[in-house]
């Protein structure tokens, strides 16, 4: 939450910070999406990171097509869900939760007192030079999104990387909440995306504890005997 709030300021109050963002997104998503691709993801392979050169090219040779702009979401997609694996790892999943929630409170809090509107088209509309690829920030077709709001839904994937079937039931649940969510595009031009995500952790909270959705219990793969009586590896989050 504090994130959120304090990029918003800093774009509010000292425009050069959107620059220096883009420079900065540009740099570090292709690098942490090869992580993903190579180490965090599930199903990750190493042989696969060097893919992440190939949509950041996609991305930059093409930006304004839809394949160009696909690529660039994947790309921010893909090094969210690093950075959702590395906070994972030294954050409770009790405080990840709470930020989720949190998050998603800051969200729409500015966006009802207005205080997002203005720092995020100053974000959007900052480009790097050289023509490189604008990954601050997400655009595919008339659907801008933030680069928080996808961090968001993939710390929420994080929560629960050891417990697959939990992971899918949310990442449904999330998909389902934010087709449902959109509807409001059609009174308002502006929607808070981190809220259906929360929507998403609690209930699959309320699932979780009335049995409804079930699940291992997370039970390390390195422990446990395979078919063979070998220790499996570890899961990919």
């Amino acid at each position: 939450m504090a994130s959120i709030v304090g990029v918003i300021l800093a774009i509010r109050y000292a425009a050069a910070t959107a620059d220096w963002l883009t420079y900065l997104a540009v740099v570090a998503v292709p690098i942490l999406a090869a992580m993903a691709l190579g180490w965090a993801a599930r199903g990750a392979r190493p042989w696969l990171a060097p893919l992440a050169a190939g949509l950041f090219v996609a991305a930059w040779r093409a930006p304004g097509s839809l394949g160009g702009q696909a690529a660039a979401a994947l790309l921010s997609a893909l090094s969210c869900v690093t950075l959702g694996v590395l906070m994972a790892a030294v954050t409770p999943s009790r405080w990840l939760k709470l930020g989720i929630i949190a998050m998603a409170a800051a969200d729409v809090w500015l966006i009802v007192a207005g205080q997002l509107q203005a720092p995020n088209a100053v974000l959007v509309a900052a480009r790097p030079g050289g023509g490189l690829p604008q990954l601050q920030s997400e655009q595919f077709g008339s659907v801008s999104m933030g680069y928080g709001d996808l961090f968001v839904a993939a710390l929420l994937g994080s929560v629960w990387a050891s417990r697959e079937r939990v992971q899918r039931a949310a990442a449904v649940i999330t998909l389902a909440a934010a087709a449902l969510f959109d509807l409001l595009f059609l009174v308002t031009g502006e929607l808070p995306a981190t809220v259906p995500v929360a929507l998403a952790l609690l209930l699959v909270e309320v699932g979780l504890r009335r049995g409804r959705i079930r699940g291992d219990r997370g039970v390390s793969a390195c422990c446990a005997p395979s078919r063979r009586g070998d220790a499996t590896p570890p899961p990919a989050r």
